[in-house]
């Protein structure tokens, strides 16, 4: 039987739910390093976007294996906001990464099984030095199936879109709530039905219904969890 990955803990669940938020308050709290799994699927996605790699708003799988050779993607400390930057080939693209035509996509290319391939590859190796946080998808049933701690966040889809509206507007990014909510679903659709990877909650996870919980009750719950946790172990 594997021993656990005593250092790692990951953070699933459906999009919009604030799994960066929370796992990056938790990795403060503890002293450990977050890792954003999701913005290396932006930034893949991003990729694509820029260097014509869609045909019809599908992936160009022709010229597949190539441009993955050419993604480099890297998380750089932001100075300024003390937060992680995600840099896609020696470009800062924290901020373009984050818009709604990534978030159109990003389910697509993210099925794609050598992207997973590549992605999951990256995220162990970071992985390797232990004291981490990721959040994702996939993080504890396939990155890290052995972390110590599992936890899984879902919330309601209004209340998801809601957030997200207030995300990107506050960014001054021009968008409808209906075309948020739409995007969720088809996001949770996809992430659920994909062959590769599909979205589901470990056995072993902690399942965390956020729709009317604000982040400092996220947090008190989570700092029980984490003394339960460390009890047992």
């Amino acid at each position: 039987m594997k021993q656990p990955q005593t250092s790692i803990i990951a953070v699933d669940g459906y999009s919009s739910c604030g799994k960066s938020t929370f796992a990056r308050l938790i990795a403060r709290e503890l002293n450990y390093t977050y890792i954003d799994s999701g913005a290396m699927y932006r930034a893949a996605a991003l990729y694509f976007i820029e260097n014509n790699l869609l045909l019809d708003g599908d992936p160009d799988h022709k010229n597949l294996q190539h441009s993955l050779e050419r993604i480099n993607i890297r998380f750089i400390l932001n100075l300024q906001t003390g937060l992680q930057d995600t840099w896609l080939n020696g470009k800062n693209v924290e901020s373009a990464i984050r818009g709604i035509e990534v978030s159109a996509i990003v389910s697509k290319i993210s099925q794609i099984s050598e992207v997973r391939q590549k992605m999951v590859g990256l995220q162990r190796k970071i992985g390797e030095q232990g004291g981490v946080v990721m959040d994702g998808r996939d993080i504890g049933t396939v990155v890290f199936p052995d972390a110590r701690l599992k936890i899984f966040m879902t919330a309601d889809t209004n209340v998801r879109a809601r957030r997200r509206y207030k995300e990107l507007t506050e960014k001054g990014l021009d968008v409808e709530l209906k075309e948020i909510i739409e995007n969720i679903r088809m996001r949770d659709y996809e992430d659920e039905n994909r062959k590769e990877s599909p979205l589901r909650k470990a056995d072993d996870a902690i399942l965390l219904d956020n729709s009317h919980m604000t982040i400092d009750k996220q947090m008190e719950w989570f700092r029980e969890l984490w003394k339960k946790t460390c009890h047992e172990h």
